[in-house]
């Protein structure tokens, strides 16, 4: 009778450690993307969760795409707390821009998050309508020096695409000749140019490749500090080697603070590996024109500096 209670109570031993174990392996992290559906973040959210189970037996990653910006972040904030399996994307546009434009809109600073990771990172490029025949910044300057109006189509009002803009022209001295055209989305904006509605656009290498394939753009610069290395538009030159300001678009995976850090290693790690396979890598580069940029919360913070600094000298131009 002994005998067969302790062998009851094993094997109700063990099916407990069976059941918690595949409970941890089945462990589901939910990524909040505050962007639209289409857009590239939610893109290369996906492609990342669909990747997660590859590196991990422990942490499955579930992309979801929830259109709102700032709003959507609030939600977040508010129905989370630390060591809930929740992530979420921010990036300068709401720690930089928002913050000093419109703080009023944020129920949130960066100090209600810890970094997990930075997802990846776009530099934007200025097309311009191949009519003009602007091949560069020596002819964009002789351009704007001329006189001539100049009408940009960006992504939302007072965006990352706007004070990029703002910061090339107003550096220029153009500012005053400046017209920003916002949209609702980066697609709308990329394609206004070949459209004929505006004479140039700020926006993502993938967003304006088609157009430039067909020859309705030319790609005048990039805003990074060197040149384009690789792809379709290799040899893009940098407003950064001419002086001009410029930053990055980044997308920063975050977790809720407070969550325990060991955890937040695990899914940096988990991020890492997925950012790191080659397939991943080369679809970023190849189909999507992104690049693999990790970054340290150092990076981040000198990132969001160097942006604020930027919408602090742009913002009476963009506004304006």
């Amino acid at each position: 009778m002994k005998k067969r209670i302790v062998s009851l109570v094993l094997a109700t031993v063990m099916a407990f450690a069976m059941l918690t174990g595949c409970s941890a392996k089945k462990e589901s992290w939910k990524v909040t993307c505050p962007w639209a559906p289409s857009g590239v973040a939610a893109m290369v959210s996906q492609k990342a969760a669909a990747k997660s189970t590859d590196y991990s037996d422990k942490i499955t990653l579930v992309a979801e795409a929830i259109k709102g910006d700032a709003a959507t972040v609030n939600t977040w904030v508010a129905s989370t707390k630390a060591n809930d399996k929740e992530l979420v994307f921010a990036g300068e546009g709401l720690f930089a821009i928002t913050e000093i434009l419109d703080p009023a809109k944020l129920q949130f600073s960066y100090e209600d998050f810890v970094f997990v990771e930075n997802l990846y990172s776009s530099v934007f490029v200025l097309s311009a309508d191949s009519n003009l025949n602007i091949q560069n910044l020596a002819d964009l300057k002789a351009y704007v020096e001329a006189g001539n109006t100049v009408s940009v189509a960006v992504n939302g009002a007072t965006g990352s695409e706007a004070f990029l803009a703002a910061a090339l022209f107003g550096s220029m001295g153009a500012g005053d000749q400046l017209k920003l055209t916002p949209y609702q989305s980066a697609a709308e904006a990329a394609q206004a140019v070949a459209k004929g509605e505006t004479n140039f656009a700020v926006s993502h290498q993938s967003q304006i490749l088609e157009t430039f394939q067909q020859g309705g753009v030319t790609v005048v610069c990039a805003f990074d500090e060197d040149a384009i290395q690789s792809g379709p538009f290799a040899g893009v030159e940098g407003v950064g080697a001419a002086g001009y300001p410029y930053f990055r678009n980044r997308c920063f995976i975050l977790a809720r603070k407070g969550t325990d850090a060991a955890k937040v290693a695990e899914l940096k790690n988990l991020y890492d590996s997925i950012l790191a396979d080659k397939e991943v890598a080369d679809w970023l580069n190849d189909t999507m024109l992104l690049e693999v940029d990790t970054m340290t919360e150092a990076d981040v913070q000198a990132h969001i500096d160097n942006v604020k600094s930027i919408v602090n000298e742009y913002k009476d131009i963009v506004a304006g």
